[in-house]
């Protein structure tokens, strides 16, 4: 063969091997587009297997602990977040002594990251595409246990401190005092952003599409945990805000999103209708029906989140109750201050008038 294309004309040989490349691209272009997807299915094994059902085995408690997705690039960026804030931590601590980060905020901030990566790499996230009940557990990780942590881990208090005087002079300090952040932290519109969204997603076809696209599925996760996080920032109150709570005004914040998350659980639960058509249309083979498994994804979001949020509740009551009592201890301090004061003076008038 080789012999015959090499007596073959130049002109005759050009087509040849015009050919030959065409085919060599179209090969490569071939295994490209297997690697991709090959890629997408260990990214988003969940989503890929879901569909038919039959590819996703039974959940047993051996696989609903090991049974973990290693995608590089959610590892590679928790990894990238923990590391720069650790960074941070270590640059102030050194720079002031005397007032370090407290280790709680450290702490927090670290068990949000692992909650995060419980949510979307766990057995929760690969189960969560064949069990509505594990998608809604994975929604109130990333909505009620991962967001206020990250929130108590004060980012913006923390980036204030370490960046240079000037950086953050020019840029922080103008972006947080912007009219967009202004607006978006406002209470009323970050608690309308948060129960709003939850309604969003829960009653329109984002939900199901979320289902079916890899990349629809991680921005319903970021959207879930960015209008959390920014619900939690003014009831956690550890980072600066344009709009400061007074406690019994976090207190009745938290009140009022109780009965808005439990009457979508509620609506969920008593739903006789399977309510997406991805898990209506799955063929398991085993586990609950569709409408048994939203029944309990209800429940789950009804109980599971009434329970987060009396947890809550229960913090900002005690958090209020220790700002009352501080706040009586600093009156009463300085009335005795003053009482020491009127003493001492009494006594000057005293040796005077004898």
């Amino acid at each position: 063969m080789l012999r015959h294309v090499h007596a073959r004309t130049v002109a005759d040989a050009a087509p040849a091997l015009s050919d030959v490349s065409r085919l060599r691209a179209r090969s490569w272009r071939t295994r490209a587009a297997a690697a991709v997807a090959a890629t997408g299915l260990l990214v988003a094994p969940t989503t890929a297997a879901a569909h038919g059902g039959e590819a996703t085995p039974p959940l047993t408690i051996e696989r609903g602990l090991l049974a973990w997705s290693f995608d590089a690039g959610t590892w590679l960026g928790i990894a990238v977040v923990l590391g720069a804030y650790l960074w941070a931590v270590r640059r102030v601590d050194l720079a002031h002594p005397g007032s370090p980060v407290p280790r709680g905020r450290t702490f927090a901030w670290m068990a949000g990251l692992v909650v995060v990566l419980v949510a979307v790499q766990s057995p929760v996230e690969r189960y969560s595409g064949v069990l509505f009940s594990v998608h809604m557990v994975q929604h109130l990780l990333l909505t009620m246990v991962a967001a206020p942590l990250l929130a108590l881990g004060a980012p913006v208090t923390l980036l204030l401190r370490v960046v240079r005087p000037e950086v953050r002079r020019r840029v922080v300090l103008p972006l947080l005092h912007s009219r967009l952040v202004s607006v978006v932290a406002f209470p009323v519109v970050s608690w309308i952003l948060f129960s709003g969204f939850l309604y969003i997603a829960h009653f329109s076809p984002l939900f199901d599409a979320a289902l079916e696209s890899p990349l629809l599925h991680q921005l319903e996760h970021a959207l879930f945990l960015g209008t959390a996080m920014l619900f939690w920032w003014p009831v956690v109150g550890a980072d600066p805000s344009p709009h400061r709570m007074p406690h019994p005004a976090r207190v009745g914040y938290l009140f009022l999103g109780m009965p808005w998350s439990s009457f979508l659980g509620l609506a969920i639960f008593s739903s006789s209708t399977v309510l997406y058509p991805h898990y209506a249309t799955l063929r398991l083979g085993w586990g609950p029906t569709a409408i048994e498994d939203q029944a309990l994804a209800g429940g789950v979001m009804w109980a599971g989140g009434d329970l987060l949020f009396l947890g809550a509740l229960g913090i900002a009551i005690w958090a209020w109750l220790k700002a009352e009592d501080a706040k009586g201890r600093r009156h009463d301090a300085r009335l005795d201050r003053e009482r020491a004061s009127r003493d001492r003076a009494a006594s000057a008038e005293q040796p005077d008038r004898a």
